[in-house]
């Protein structure tokens, strides 16, 4: 083995605490504050039911994520459909249209906690390709008119601006320059630990290349590997700024959009372009469906085994069949089992 790529989420980062907390924070602001949902006393979303819609394959973007769950729930909550949604320019507006046009409904959250056919629904998306495409072809009809999830933060993405106030409470407006608009508490980033110990780390990086593949933005990357002193053992990190990039590059000189997120597999050919050696032996440790399909798809010009890595705090059944179904050459569930790939 010359070169081990890692992804971040759930393999380098438990993120438990932090985006599973951040996605379930979201839907509860969004059905409560911009819908006008009656708040119950349970979560609406369990850390199992994400993972299982992650399984699925599609959702390497937990802003899709929580807008695919979003579009499930309000699909079994009574409210009607909604197929198109207005333009708007202010976040604020989209907020005080979405009340007022809600406000004609009875709502509350006790239609949403028993998950009416979760698993069938959940199977429907899969073979539908996953992901947000995936759910809308699920759906019999279309919830889009009570989800905004597109555009600009700033603008009419109210998913994101919610998510992104969630996960970086205090440094949401170091970053965007904005005042926060639906919570005002710590950043769930700060609930976040190391799941693989620097001395394994270390023992790695003595003997292998090391780089990371990660669908999180470079800022919010960044704020890990900052924060727990992984600079030093990595030759590479590449994000969805990178991923982003290359797309725009690519628009602009063909006129093509592509979506080079995971499972497409160029975050792992920048990392070993970055890092700079030809025809290595790669691995590609990931938690997902979406990072097994990468590898897979990676196979066609490297020589690579797809890792797939489940952590004690989210050892699932269903999460190891979907990752050997998906392509995993092995599974991991112990950081000290990465030592055997040192030469």
């Amino acid at each position: 083995m010359d070169l081990l790529i890692f992804d971040m989420d759930g393999v380098l980062i438990d993120v438990s605490g932090s985006y599973r907390k951040t996605i379930q924070q979201t839907i509860h602001i969004y059905l409560e504050t911009c819908l006008g949902f009656k708040r119950g006393k349970n979560w609406l979303v369990t850390n199992e039911e994400v993972s299982l819609f992650k399984s699925v394959g599609g959702f390497n973007n937990d802003w899709d994520l929580t807008s695919g769950i979003l579009l499930y729930l309000l699909s079994i909550s009574g409210i009607p459909p909604s197929p198109k949604r207005k333009k708007f320019s202010n976040i604020q507006d989209v907020v005080s249209y979405l009340i007022t046009k809600s406000s004609k409904f009875q709502l509350n959250t006790s239609s949403l906690s028993q998950k009416m056919h979760l698993d069938h629904f959940l199977k429907k998306v899969k073979s539908s390709g996953g992901g947000l495409k995936g759910v809308h072809l699920a759906l019999k009809a279309s919830w889009d008119g009570w989800v905004y999830h597109s555009g600009d933060l700033d603008r009419s993405n109210l998913v994101k601006r919610i998510f992104q106030e969630v996960y970086l409470g205090r440094k949401f407006h170091s970053y965007y320059h904005l005042r926060p608009l639906f919570y005002k508490g710590k950043g769930l980033y700060l609930q976040e630990s190391l799941l693989i110990p620097r001395k394994i780390l270390y023992l790695l990086r003595k003997k292998l290349y090391l780089g990371i593949a990660s669908g999180r933005p470079r800022f919010e990357a960044e704020l890990a590997t900052k924060r727990f002193n992984l600079t030093p053992y990595f030759n590479s990190v590449v994000t969805l700024d990178e991923c982003a990039e290359e797309e725009g590059r690519i628009f602009h000189s063909t006129g093509r959009r592509m979506n080079l997120l995971k499972p497409h597999p160029y975050s792992l050919f920048r990392v070993i372009q970055e890092i700079g050696i030809s025809n290595p032996l790669c691995g590609y440790i990931g938690d997902v469906v979406d990072d097994m399909l990468a590898a897979k798809a990676a196979k066609k010009e490297l020589s690579i085994l797809a890792i797939g890595f489940l952590s004690s705090l989210r050892n699932l059944k269903a999460m190891k069949k979907s990752l050997l179904h998906a392509g995993a050459d092995l599974i991991i569930e112990n950081p000290e089992d990465l030592l055997q790939f040192i030469p």
